[in-house]
Order: C-alpha cells, then structure tokens, then sequence
C-alpha cells in the first residue's frame, strides 16, 4: 500500500511539474502546464507548431502563414513591421513565440513586458529545425507528434548529406531579391542547405546576414549556379540572362526555386534542400 501511495504521488508530482526549454536565444522559457493558446509570431512558426502537433493550438498568426491550409484561417496580430498589441492581448495567449528579424526588437520588447512566455524561433541550421519541433512539442504537450516529426525530418538531412557529401563543389549565388540586390551570408540557414549540397555561398564572408551587393561584384565571383525565389512582380534570374560571360549564365545554370521552401526555417526546409541538390547536381553535369 505504501508503495502504491508513493507512485502515486510521484505520478502528480511529475503531471504538475513545471515544463522547461531553451529557445534558439538561449533563455529558459517555462510553463507550469502545457500551451493551450499560441501566437505564431512568423510563418515558419506556424508551420512548426502545426509539425509537432499544435497547429489546434495556434489562436494568432502574422500575415503570410500560409502553410498548412488550415492556417490561412487563423486571425491575424499583424505582419514583420507592426503587430496590433491589443489584438494580443485579448487573444489571452499563455505563449508566444517569436522571430528576431530586422525590425523585430521593439515588438519583441513591447511582447515582453506583457509577461507572457516568449520562446525564441530561429534555426541557424538545418538541425536546429528538428530541435525547434522537439521543444515546442513539450511545451504544448504534443511530445509524441513532434518527436516522431523531429525524427522523420533527421533522417531525411542524413540521406542528403550521405547522398552529396562527396560531391565537388559549386559556387553559387543565392538571389533573395533583384532591387535592391540581396542575397544571405554564410550564417543564414540557407547557407546551411547549400553546404549539404556541396555548394558555396560566394558571400558567405559577409558581415550582414542580408547584405545588398552589387551587380559587378556577382560578376567579379562568377558563380557557377545562381537560385532566385519564385515571387509575384520579381525579375528573378532573368537578371543576369544577358550577362554570357558570366559562368552560370554560360552554362544554364539560372535556377529558380520555391522561396517558401527555403527562406522559411520551417520542416519544408529539408524538401527545399532537396530541390537545391538536384539542381546542384544539374549543374555539375552542365560542366565543359
């Protein structure tokens, strides 16, 4: 009987322990009971909470979280520039997780002083996407969806790496946007994807994750395969067809891919990393 009572009492003990995570930032975020009520503070947030099983969770999101389709029904807090706090408030969040962005800090600020748990979302690479499901997994209670999500997604990235580790190389310019010029520099997850692949961001070395470069200085580095996203009202690749000195140019080597696969650190990510391989893979075969 003794025991029993014991068991017991460790059995509520553990159902009514605290739930503690690090975020991508390295803070301890803690909950004293599971999230019933989420704020997506990004797109690639929506699309993890919904991978490791919270996607019912989810009471808020930012403009643009598309993906699933069950997600474009979610309401609306307001986009990367300027979030309606009241709006926040009154969706009676006990967490919000968020994105540091360019012109994030004043909104995350403005977020903290609500008191309302924040775990910050930002993968620097491919690996930190499977971490990212584990975590949000045990804080909304959803351990079992998310961990078999997080093992899925690892052992997809394995089967890449295994595939192209011994591939030579490509160098590569990665198009985010035509006008102004910008591309990611090698601390950006999508640099990440391009080393699975054997490729080389030729701006890896820039001090700025988004840097603007110049037109001359793509020239100057002549990569062998240039990626532009796929975006309504954007040249894309276009831009560099009249340039036939420049080697991807030269060998059809101008690619286009699904941004939404690669500019969002979310679980398409590692489908998105595929596309790129192949493409990579192409390239290599166009070689004079």
């Amino acid at each position: 009987m003794k025991y029993l009572l014991l068991a017991s009492a460790l059995l509520a003990a553990q159902a009514n322990a605290a739930i503690t995570v690090r975020d991508d930032d390295g803070n301890v975020v803690t909950l004293q009971k599971p999230a019933q009520r989420v704020i997506a503070m990004a797109p690639h947030v929506t699309e993890l909470l919904f991978a490791a099983g919270g996607g019912d969770k989810i009471v808020g999101a930012v403009n643009y979280s598309d993906y699933p389709e069950e997600a474009k029904k979610i309401p609306r807090v307001g986009d990367n520039r300027q979030v309606d706090m009241e709006r926040v408030l009154a969706m009676k969040p006990d967490l919000i997780v968020v994105w540091m962005h360019g012109s994030s800090e004043r909104q995350i600020d403005q977020l903290r002083k609500l008191g309302i748990p924040l775990y910050h979302s930002e993968p620097k690479k491919l690996d930190n996407i499977a971490d990212n499901l584990e975590a949000m997994g045990k804080l909304l209670g959803t351990e079992a969806v998310a961990s078999a999500a997080a093992t899925e997604l690892r052992t997809k990235l394995a089967a890449l790496r295994t595939q192209y580790a011994s591939r030579p190389p490509v160098k590569v310019f990665y198009q985010v946007w035509d006008k102004p010029l910008y591309t990611l520099n090698g601390e950006h997850i999508v640099s990440d994807s391009l080393k699975v692949c054997g490729g080389v961001n030729i701006f890896a070395d820039q001090k700025v994750t988004a840097p603007v470069v110049s037109v001359e200085a793509v020239l100057q580095a002549d990569p062998e395969a240039v990626f532009a996203t796929a975006e309504k009202d954007y040249g894309g690749v276009n831009l560099w067809r009249p340039y036939g000195m420049l080697k991807a140019t030269k060998n059809g080597n101008l690619f286009t891919v699904n941004g939404n696969l690669l500019n969002r650190a979310g679980p398409r990510m590692i489908a998105g990393t595929a596309v790129l391989c192949e493409k990579l893979e192409e390239a290599r075969q166009h070689r004079k």
